[in-house]
């Protein structure tokens, strides 16, 4: 996903917001001042940067002007503030920021802010392709992606025959059920946690809404279960 540099002199905020965009799949930078976010600004090149407006060295108007103005603000950047005022987001909006969060921040409005301020970012070339003339694959079965031209299985693709390829979430599997009901309803509900978090690139927030439960609890229970969540992290990725 998106690497993305949040900016915010309270502890407390940086841990948060890095948690929630963290369970998104995204990787994330925290600076507590304008110094650090310039040094962050060049070392990651972010994707998006959440920048608080009162901080105790330089502003966060102030810092966005002069990203501005040395031609360094080819990111979307979301300003925030505890404190903020129409003229406060009128200003911010004249300087570059494409959106203004006032806090205390609900998340519902920081994710919908950040898909909204990543959809406006220009996509990044591809990457060259590593397979020469590799052929053209259009099978698909369900909701998922799945390779079913043999070559892809046969070495076909330059690949050595024995190499498992990814089929993505699989919607159906089989259980051992000569096994006691605790330890069959446990591997019932791992692979069903498994296939959702598959599904949804590893985003605890639409698992929450798809499975019903609430976030906290669905934390817990994949604790419980043994689920790896960093194998689902997207772009670990997820």
């Amino acid at each position: 996903m998106a690497t993305i540099l949040v900016v915010d002199d309270e502890m407390g905020i940086r841990a948060l917001l890095s948690e929630i965009l963290t369970d998104e799949g995204h990787t994330i930078e925290l600076a507590e001042n304008a110094a650090q976010a310039r040094s962050a600004r060049e070392r990651v090149r972010p994707d998006l940067v959440l920048l608080d407006i009162w901080m105790p060295d330089v502003d966060g108007i102030t810092l966005l002007k002069e990203w501005g103005a040395t031609g360094q603000l080819n990111m979307p950047v979301v300003m925030m503030s505890g404190h903020g005022t129409i003229d406060t987001a009128v200003e911010a909006t004249k300087y570059g920021a494409t959106a203004f969060l006032e806090k205390p921040i609900t998340l519902q409005k920081l994710l919908r802010a950040v898909e909204q301020a990543l959809a406006r970012t220009p996509p990044k070339p591809p990457a060259p392709a590593v397979l020469a003339n590799a052929p053209i694959i259009s099978s698909f079965r369900g909701p998922d992606v799945s390779l079913t031209v043999e070559a892809a299985m046969t070495g076909g693709l330059g690949l050595p025959a024995s190499m498992p390829v990814d089929l993505g979430p699989q919607s159906e599997q089989s259980f051992d059920l000569d096994r006691p009901l605790r330890e069959a309803r446990d591997a019932f509900e791992k692979s069903y946690f498994e296939f959702h978090l598959a599904r949804e690139n590893g985003s605890m927030t639409r698992v929450a809404e798809k499975t019903g439960l609430e976030r906290t609890h669905l934390y817990r229970k994949l604790k419980q279960l043994g689920v790896d969540l960093s194998r689902n992290k997207r772009g670990g990725v997820a």
